[in-house]
C-alpha cells in the first residue's frame, strides 16, 4: 500500500485528501473545494469605482495595496481546489470515496473531464446534501455571473497574471498562490447545474454497513462518524490487505448518528485523517503542548471494550465535549435573544446542518420563553429541501431523535416553526413575497460563510453600521479580510468555533482500541500522540508518498465446497497435521480469493511430492520388508550418509543428507523398490 496526502485540508469545510495505492488499484479519497479563498474576491455588491487596484501614485511609490475593499480581486470568483489533485492523470483513478458532503464539492471539477471513469462511492445521505449545497452554490455564483458578466470560461482571467498579482496585498497573494506560488493552477470555474447532475449519477450510494463491491477485489463500507448527518468513516479491503479510513468523528452529536468505531476494528492500517484536532477549535491551550505519556483505554471511559451498557450510553450523552458545544448554542442563542430585545437583527451564515437546526430549536425556545415575536428567515435556494431531510431520513440521526420517531413528534424543531409561521424559507432575496413578509428585527440565516457570496452579501451591507445588529461568524476564515469590504462595522462580531473533530487526549485511546497493525499517522500531531510499546506509528506529510509494508506474507483464499470434497488428506509423520494436493483455478470474490474446480478436472500428476529429512530407521525397516539386504552404511563429515544395498547380483546407492535424495541403480526394478520405500520414510503427498 502506498499513501499521499494531497492536502491536510482547512478545517470542516475543507477536509483533507488523500491518494492511496491499494492492491493494485488508484483510490482517491474526498475531492472538496478550498471555499474559504472566496475571501480574496470583493463581494458582488462593490461598484466598479469602489473596487480597484490602488492609484497610480501609489504604484509609483512601491506602497502595497491596503486590506480593504480595493485589494480585492474584482472579478468572476473562481474556485480553489486541492492543488496536488491536478499532478495526477484523472483517468488512472480506479474510486473516489466521499466522506461528508464537504468533501463532495469539488467532484463535478474531476468528473467533467473526458478522461475521468472512476467508481464513486457516498453514503445517500452525503450525496443528496452534497448535491444541494452545489446547487445552492451555483444559484449564489449565478448572481456574480450577472454582475460581472460571464466571460469566457476555461480561460485563465488577467487577475491570475504576475504582474496583476503583485498588485495585491501579501494576504490575498498568498491565498492565491500559497506560500512559494504552488498552489496557482489549482483555481477552476465553477460547474454548472448540468454537470453536477452529471457527477451526481456517476455515484454509487449505500447505506451504513453496506457493502459495495469494486471490481471483485475492493469490499468498501461506511460506518457513521458522528461528525454530521450521514458522514461516515469506510473500511476498505482487498486480498490480503484492509484499511479503517478514519475521518473527522465525534463520538456523541446531538443530530447525526453516534460514532460507530466498534466496526472499525481489527484492520491492518489505519488512515488517520482527522486534522481537526491540531486547529484552536478543536485543541484546548493544555493539549498543545506535546504529551509525555499517552492515554490509556481506561483513562477514557467512552471507548472502553465494555461500553455496550446502558450506563456507558448515558456516559456518551453526558460527555465533556457534547456539554460544551450545547453550551455555545445556548450562548449564541442567548446573544441573539438580548439583540432581538434591543432592537437589533441578527444574521447566522453558519454552513453546517447539524449547527443550524440545533441553533432554530434554541433560539426558538427563548424567544418563546421571552414571548417575543421576532420573525426568522432562511433566505437560500437549497435550505428547505436540506432541512426536510433531516425528518425523512430518521435511521441517519441521533438515536435520542429517533427516539421523536416512535412518539409521534418531529425530529427537528423547524418543521412545527414552519407549520406555525415562525419560521420562513425563502429561495431569494429579490423575490416579491420576500419583500411583503420582510420585518425588522430578524433574524436570519442565510448563506455564504465566506462572507462573499449569496444574500448574506446584501444583509451585512444593510447591517454593517447599526451597532445594534449582530453577526455570527463562523471559524474557517479570516475575520479581517472576510470583512475588509464592509469596514467601519459598527455591528457587533460574535466569532464562534464547533467541535470539528476528535479531541486530542481521546485519539490515542481511540487508535489503541482500534488494534491495528500499522497506523499511519500526520506528522503534524507526532508531538502531541506520544509512541506506545508495541504500536507500529508511520507518520506522513503533505505531498510525499509512502510505502507502507505488506500485512502478510502469503495469500490467504476460501476452498469452495466443490473442491472441499476433492480432497484426500494425508497425515505428516509427525502427526501435526495432514495434507493434500489439489488442483483448482483461483478467482476473486467480494474482496477475497477463492479455490473453485476447473470447469474440465484432470487427473492429478502420480509423481508423488517429498520434502523434509528422510528417516533412516524408518528406511531401512522398510528395505527389510522389501527383502533388500543392507550391505553397509558410510556417514562423511559433511553430515551425508550412503547406504550400499544389494538384492543378489543387483547393486544400488543411496545417499542422503542437506542436498535432495539420490538413488544410483543400474537396475530399474531396485530402484523403484528404492524410491518405494523412500517414500515411507518421507514427508509428501
Amino acid at each position: 500500500m502506498k499513501l499521499t496526502c494531497l492536502s491536510r485540508g482547512q478545517g470542516f469545510h475543507c477536509p483533507p485528501c488523500h491518494m492511496i495505492d491499494l492492491g493494485g488499484f488508484c483510490i482517491l479519497l474526498e475531492c472538496p473545494i478550498d471555499l474559504s479563498a472566496l475571501t480574496a474576491f470583493a463581494p458582488i455588491m462593490a461598484t466598479t469605482s469602489e473596487v480597484g487596484m490602488g492609484s497610480d501614485e501609489e504604484e509609483e511609490e512601491g506602497k502595497e495595496a491596503s486590506l480593504s475593499v480595493d485589494g480585492l480581486i474584482n472579478s468572476v470568483p473562481w474556485y480553489k481546489t486541492v492543488g496536488s489533485l491536478g499532478l495526477w492523470d484523472v483517468s488512472l483513478i480506479d474510486v473516489v470515496v466521499i466522506s461528508s458532503p464537504m468533501g463532495i464539492l469539488g467532484l463535478p471539477i474531476l468528473t467533467r473531464n473526458s478522461n475521468f471513469s472512476a467508481k464513486i462511492y457516498a453514503t445517500e445521505v452525503t450525496t443528496k446534501i452534497g448535491q444541494l449545497m452545489m446547487e445552492d452554490l451555483v444559484t449564489m455564483h449565478e448572481e456574480a455571473l450577472q454582475f460581472f458578466g460571464p466571460g469566457e470560461e476555461f480561460k485563465y482571467p488577467e487577475w491570475m497574471t504576475w504582474n496583476e498579482l503583485e498588485k495585491y496585498p501579501q494576504v490575498i497573494r498568498t491565498i492565491v498562490m500559497g506560500n512559494v506560488a504552488e498552489e496557482l493552477g489549482s483555481w477552476f470555474p465553477l460547474y454548472s447545474k448540468a454537470e453536477i447532475d452529471e457527477c451526481i449519477k456517476k455515484v454509487q450510494t449505500a447505506k451504513y454497513a453496506e457493502e459495495c463491491c469494486y471490481n471483485s477485489s475492493l469490499i468498501f463500507k461506511a460506518f457513521s462518524s458522528g461528525l454530521e448527518i450521514g458522514g461516515a468513516n469506510w473500511t476498505i479491503h482487498c486480498p490480503g490487505s484492509s484499511v479503517t479510513y478514519l475521518t473527522s468523528s465525534i463520538f456523541k452529536s446531538a443530530t447525526a448518528m453516534e460514532f460507530n468505531y466498534h466496526d472499525l476494528q481489527g484492520n491492518d492500517f489505519i488512515l488517520f485523517s482527522d486534522f481537526s484536532s491540531f486547529n484552536d477549535a478543536g485543541m484546548s491551550n493544555s493539549e498543545k503542548e506535546p504529551l509525555d505519556e499517552p492515554s490509556s483505554i481506561a483513562d477514557v471511559p467512552l471507548i472502553r471494550e465494555d461500553n455496550n451498557n446502558d450506563e456507558d450510553r448515558e456516559g456518551f450523552a453526558a460527555s465533556v465535549e457534547m456539554l460544551e458545544e450545547l453550551e455555545k448554542i445556548n450562548f449564541i442563542s442567548s446573544c441573539v435573544v438580548e439583540t432581538a430585545k434591543g432592537g437589533g437583527s441578527v444574521l447566522i451564515p453558519i454552513g453546517r446542518l447539524g449547527i443550524i437546526l440545533q441553533l432554530l430549536e434554541v433560539i426558538s425556545q427563548a424567544l418563546e420563553a421571552l414571548e417575543l415575536k421576532v420573525p426568522m428567515y432562511i433566505i437560500s435556494s437549497a435550505a428547505e429541501e436540506m432541512l426536510a431531510l433531516a425528518n425523512v431520513f430518521p435511521e441517519w440521526v441521533s438515536s435520542e431523535r429517533q427516539q421523536k420517531l416512535y412518539s409521534g413528534t418531529s425530529l427537528f424543531g423547524h418543521a412545527e416553526l414552519t407549520k406555525e409561521s415562525k419560521l420562513q424559507f425563502f429561495p431569494v432575496i429579490h423575490s416579491p413575497d420576500f419583500m411583503q413578509a420582510w420585518q425588522e428585527p430578524c433574524i436570519v440565516f442565510s448563506p455564504h460563510w465566506s462572507l462573499r457570496l449569496g444574500p448574506a452579501v446584501h444583509l451585512l451591507r444593510r447591517w454593517h453600521a447599526d451597532e445594534n445588529c449582530l453577526l455570527i461568524l463562523e471559524s474557517g476564515v479570516d475575520a479581517d479580510v472576510a470583512l475588509s469590504p464592509f469596514m467601519p462595522i459598527a455591528m457587533k462580531v460574535l466569532r464562534c468555533s464547533f467541535l470539528s473533530g476528535l479531541p486530542i487526549r481521546k485519539v490515542h485511546p481511540l487508535l489503541e482500541f482500534l488494534k491495528s497493525k500499522h497506523i499511519l499517522f500526520p506528522e503534524d500531531l507526532r508531538p502531541h500522540v506520544p509512541l506506545r510499546e508495541g504500536a507500529s506509528f508511520l507518520y506522513y506529510s503533505e505531498n510525499r508518498t509512502m510505502a507502507a509494508p505488506n500485512p502478510s506474507d502469503g495469500v490467504e483464499a476460501d476452498l469452495s465446497i466443490d473442491l472441499a470434497r476433492q480432497l484426500r488428506p494425508r497425515r505428516m509423520l509427525q502427526e501435526t497435521m495432514a495434507i493434500s494436493r489439489l488442483k483448482g483455478k483461483l478467482q476473486l470474490s467480494y474482496g477475497r480469493h477463492l479455490l473453485a474446480p476447473t470447469k474440465a478436472p484432470s487427473d492429478l500428476p502420480a509423481k508423488r511430492l517429498l520434502w523434509g529429512p528422510v528417516d533412516r530407521s524408518l528406511l531401512l525397516h522398510s528395505l527389510a520388508e522389501k527383502g533388500i539386504i543392507e550391505s553397509s552404511v558410510e556417514q562423511d563429515d559433511g553430515g551425508r550418509c550412503r547406504i550400499f544395498v544389494q538384492d543378489g547380483d543387483r547393486r544400488a546407492v543411496v545417499e542422503l543428507g542437506a542436498a535432495p535424495a539420490v538413488i544410483a541403480a543400474a537396475d530399474e526394478r531396485l530402484a523403484a523398490l528404492l524410491h518405494e520405500a523412500l517414500c515411507s520414510a518421507s514427508d509428501g503427498i
